[in-house]
């Protein structure tokens, strides 16, 4: 049956090897069968520009999503918290094409909301006013006109930061706000909804306004990979071998 598949939040990184491994081997096994498959964003742990091509670990994720490109697979990549500096011409290299967040799909006559999520999450205040810091354009530019090593040392101590002020915050205020989800099911006319960043997988069910709108986190692979797959039937949920 035809289907597509969803995954977020895989933060690929030199220092997870393992994860990178059921990366590879997922889009070896699992995806060619799939006519379509969404990175809902935090494809990279972090990202400092397209120009960094000395990192074998960008190389070698271009290379493997290109053969699966290539097999007929379209791909499209979602900026996340995490990656928002990936560009075109990364995506290029990827044969990947880079979607906007939110953006709304026809899936097998389902309308649903693609988002990585962290726009729901508004009642972290803090996060919210650096996630307007890190997309404004002008910011973006003046980090990216910096040599390689300095934006990576940036980066690294940007997310030594991040981490530390993570142990500060409980759990529901990283999580999503229930109100933000209800209006953003109400603008875009109740559609299903899918979106990743929490690391909470859930599929839950709102009712707004007499509508009952489905709602799916996709989950991180942190630990072991995991990814949704949704066909004219629905959608469910499958663990990858650990």
């Amino acid at each position: 049956m035809p289907h597509t598949l969803f995954i977020s939040d895989l933060h690929l990184a030199a220092e997870r090897p393992h994860i990178t491994e059921q990366f590879f081997t997922f889009l070896r096994d699992t995806v060619p069968a799939a006519e379509t498959l969404y990175i809902l964003g935090d494809l990279f742990e972090y990202w400092i520009g397209d120009d960094d091509r000395e990192a074998p670990l960008n190389d070698s994720v271009a290379r493997a999503l290109t053969a699966l490109a290539a097999q007929g697979t379209r791909i499209h990549i979602m900026h996340g918290n995490r990656d928002v500096l990936i560009g075109t011409d990364y995506a290029g290299r990827c044969g990947a094409s880079l979607i906007g967040d939110p953006v709304l799909i026809d899936l097998y006559g389902t309308r649903t909301l693609l988002m990585h999520g962290d726009t729901l999450c508004t009642d972290d205040v803090e996060y919210q006013k650096f996630r307007l810091y890190a997309h404004d354009a002008g910011n973006q530019r003046q980090f990216l006109a910096q040599p390689l090593p300095a934006r990576r040392d940036q980066m690294l101590g940007m997310r030594a930061q991040s981490e530390q002020v993570k142990k500060g915050k409980s759990v529901e205020i990283m999580d999503v706000a229930q109100a933000a989800v209800e209006q953003t099911l109400r603008l875009h006319n109740y559609p299903r909804l899918i979106h990743g960043h929490t690391h909470r997988p859930a599929r839950h069910v709102h009712l707004v306004d007499g509508h009952a709108c489905e709602r799916w986190v996709l989950s991180d692979w942190y630990q072991r990979g995991s990814y949704m797959r949704c066909d004219a039937d629905g959608c469910k949920a499958a663990q990858l071998p650990g």
